[in-house]
């Protein structure tokens, strides 16, 4: 199995993280935006971001990619059978993807991505109202929602954990790093997931690019 992505994706961090729980050998490819890769291309006709490839059956989005993974790997189950689990876990899925992740992305794409690997200015009153206005909210949800088990989603590790964790990380590149005299129950819940044996490697992986990234020159 191919996984096309870039270490600095959210998305691609969950994929990453959900495989290495299920034991699921995979060899990753690293593409970034506009790829002209042809097997990336081929997985991913809109440039979406992971891909597969697995022996010749091509599919892209992190979430279509595990659920079909999930179909065919179904232990240790990331997303469970019980309705009201599962729908809770579709949820934080949800909220890691569409709203955690789009408040990240508004801060590190202005900050880093544009500036960093793009080589133009980023829109930073974007990056600091995101920062400012929307992500105090999610956090503050996110403290009061975070269960006395240390999971979101009954009292086992599920893919709601991964999704939701793993955009931390691109909040941390920004600098927003969770306090956890505010915040202490994300504080502890995001290290106890994002150190795991199928996160933590990649993790250290994609700090070292990071670090090489900002030691860079800005913009010319």
């Amino acid at each position: 199995m191919i996984i096309y992505g870039s270490l600095v994706s959210p998305f691609v961090r969950k994929l990453l993280g959900y495989l290495g729980e299920k034991g699921i050998d995979f060899e990753l490819k690293g593409v970034g935006i506009g790829d002209p890769d042809p097997g990336f291309q081929a997985a991913s006709p809109l440039g979406k971001m992971p891909a597969m490839d697995d022996d010749g059956f091509l599919l892209a989005d992190s979430s279509a990619i595990i659920q079909y993974l999930e179909a065919k790997y179904p232990e240790p189950a990331l997303i469970p059978a019980d309705p009201q689990e599962r729908g809770r876990v579709i949820w934080w899925e949800e909220f890691g993807d569409t709203v955690f992740a789009a408040c990240s992305g508004k801060m590190f794409f202005n900050r880093i991505v544009a500036p960093k690997f793009l080589g133009r200015e980023g829109d930073l009153a974007a990056a600091a109202q995101a920062e400012g206005e929307e992500l105090p909210k999610l956090l503050a949800y996110l403290e009061s929602a975070i269960p006395a088990s240390g999971f979101l989603v009954g009292d086992r590790l599920t893919l709601a954990d991964l999704a939701v964790a793993s955009p931390l990380m691109n909040f941390r590149h920004c600098g927003a790093c969770i306090d956890a005299a505010v915040h202490p129950k994300i504080a502890a819940w995001s290290d106890a997931i994002l150190s795991r044996p199928s996160m933590a490697p990649w993790i250290a992986k994609e700090e070292r690019l990071i670090a090489r990234v900002m030691a860079a020159k800005t913009l010319r």
